[in-house]
């Protein structure tokens, strides 16, 4: 209706001018420019703008007779058109009865069988389905920062390269946790005061190899002063797995997993620190495992996991290990696996690899056996991991510098030697970190999947820091 008005209008100045035409030309040539005629026109007839400037646009052809009759007819016609398209939006019967006839068109068109299929919704669909699980590399700096990175943004190198930039290192702040999870995994993150706080994998914030990440304090809700020493990444809370836990001071226990389902938003105890100690790793285990705990003098027992009972989240503990001098601390804690081999590295970059079976079984409690020769070359133990040829491992020292190296690169040794160079470090640096990587063409077994196995091995505080 619209246009047909505005066609209308056009048309009413057109006859106008038609029917007028030799004033009209008369007009036109006695004016200066275009603008000074549309003036006259629109004086002289009471014509409009939009009219006038139609005139000044026709054509000399729209004189001849047969034009002429044209526009009228057309004239004639949209009136017409106009009256009709007024009629019907004046009577709702009119309106009503174009609509029907219209999607009784459509149908005829478009009406074959429905193609598409309506189900009903599942009601345990979650957002979470719409996440793609992946394998991400999850980074916690000195400071508290945690990120997850894509793990294909790694290289691997030959033994002693120099690396590539891993993180930055700003305000002194360095990476010291690295390791690998499934973005639908649940992560649980252990703090030295032995509570344990609930994340799911997907929920920590993506980063480049070249940022920070988000404070874990910001995401977890950590206590001021708490700090998070160790993780574990599960699929679901059953009864058939256990946390198990090891302290500075060489306390261990282990707690079943279900335990651990229901989380508060303060945290859930995961151990009783006593004064003066502090939880150093926690790991999943099916209860069935070895435990091996290293300590910062170099030495390590092997016991049954079956040798420390299962206990209430808010207890103590047994002692794992006797330790050698007020200076020793346990390092790190490992869950044997697989009959693979014992990766240790020390403070300057010195590591190597031993087989599992040279850490023969012992009491828990005792004071272990000699498992890295320290020496002011080498420095003290700050690593230990399980590892087999099909691993990978990236080292990270304390200014930031990354690696991604194959262990089968690393030759196999005596338990008691001072291994090799691992790593060339810039005078003053030390190793901040190492970690396993499972080899994409490793084969997995179903036990390593559902456990989700990830390695924490963590570079230990300077000599003398509580």
């Amino acid at each position: 209706l619209k246009e047909a008005d505005a066609r209308a209008h056009i048309l009413e100045g057109l006859k106008i001018a038609l029917d007028n035409i030799d004033e009209i030309i008369k007009i036109i040539r006695g004016s200066k420019d275009p603008s000074q005629a549309k003036e006259g026109l629109m004086n002289g007839f009471n014509l409009s703008e939009i009219q006038s400037q139609a005139i000044l646009d026709m054509r000399l052809q729209k004189l001849t007779g047969l034009e002429v009759d044209k526009v009228v007819a057309e004239y004639r016609e949209v009136i017409k058109v106009i009256a009709h398209l007024r009629g019907i939006l004046e009577s709702r019967s009119q309106r009503m009865e174009i609509i029907k006839t219209e999607l009784l068109e459509i149908q005829e068109q478009y009406g074959d069988e429905r193609r598409t299929e309506i189900i009903p919704v599942d009601s345990n669909f979650t957002m979470e389905d719409m996440i793609a699980e992946e394998e991400v590399v999850l980074t916690v700096t000195h400071q508290g920062y945690i990120k997850r990175t894509a793990l294909n943004t790694y290289r691997t190198q030959r033994r002693g390269g120099r690396g590539v930039q891993g993180a930055m290192s700003k305000d002194e702040d360095f990476v010291e946790h690295l390791f690998i999870a499934n973005t639908h995994n649940y992560m649980l993150f252990f703090t030295d005061q032995g509570k344990c706080y609930w994340l799911k994998v997907y929920d920590i914030p993506q980063g480049g190899r070249a940022t920070r990440g988000r404070a874990i304090v910001n995401l977890i809700g950590c206590a001021p002063g708490e700090k998070v020493e160790a993780f574990v990444s599960v699929k679901e809370f059953d009864d058939d797995h256990y946390i198990a836990m090891a302290t500075r001071n060489g306390i261990v226990k282990k707690t079943v997993l279900s335990a651990y389902g229901k989380p508060r938003k303060g945290g859930i105890y995961a151990i009783e620190i006593r004064d003066g100690d502090k939880l150093i790793e926690a790991r999943i285990t099916n209860g069935e495992h070895d435990i091996l705990l290293g300590t910062y003098e170099g030495k390590s027992i092997r016991f049954s996991e079956n040798n420390i009972r299962a206990s209430g989240r808010k207890t103590m503990g047994v002692k794992g290990i006797t330790l050698s001098s007020k200076e020793d601390y346990v390092i790190g804690m490992l869950v044997i696996r697989r009959e693979g081999t014992i990766l240790v590295a020390t403070e300057k970059g010195m590591g190597k690899r031993t087989d599992v079976i040279q850490y023969r079984t012992q009491t828990r409690g005792g004071k272990g056996v000699m498992t890295m020769r320290c020496t002011e070359k080498t420095g003290k133990m700050v690593n230990i991991m399980e590892v087999v040829d099909s691993d990978d491992l990236i080292v990270i020292t304390d200014s930031g510098v990354l690696m991604r190296q194959p262990v089968a690169a690393i030759r196999t040794i005596g338990r008691v030697t001072q291994g090799v160079k691992l790593v060339k470090l810039d005078e003053g640096a030390s190793i901040s970190s190492i970690t396993r990587v499972i080899s994409e063409d490793a084969a997995t077994s179903e036990e390593e999947i559902e456990d989700a196995q990830i390695s924490i091995d963590d570079a230990p505080p300077q000599t003398g820091e509580e």
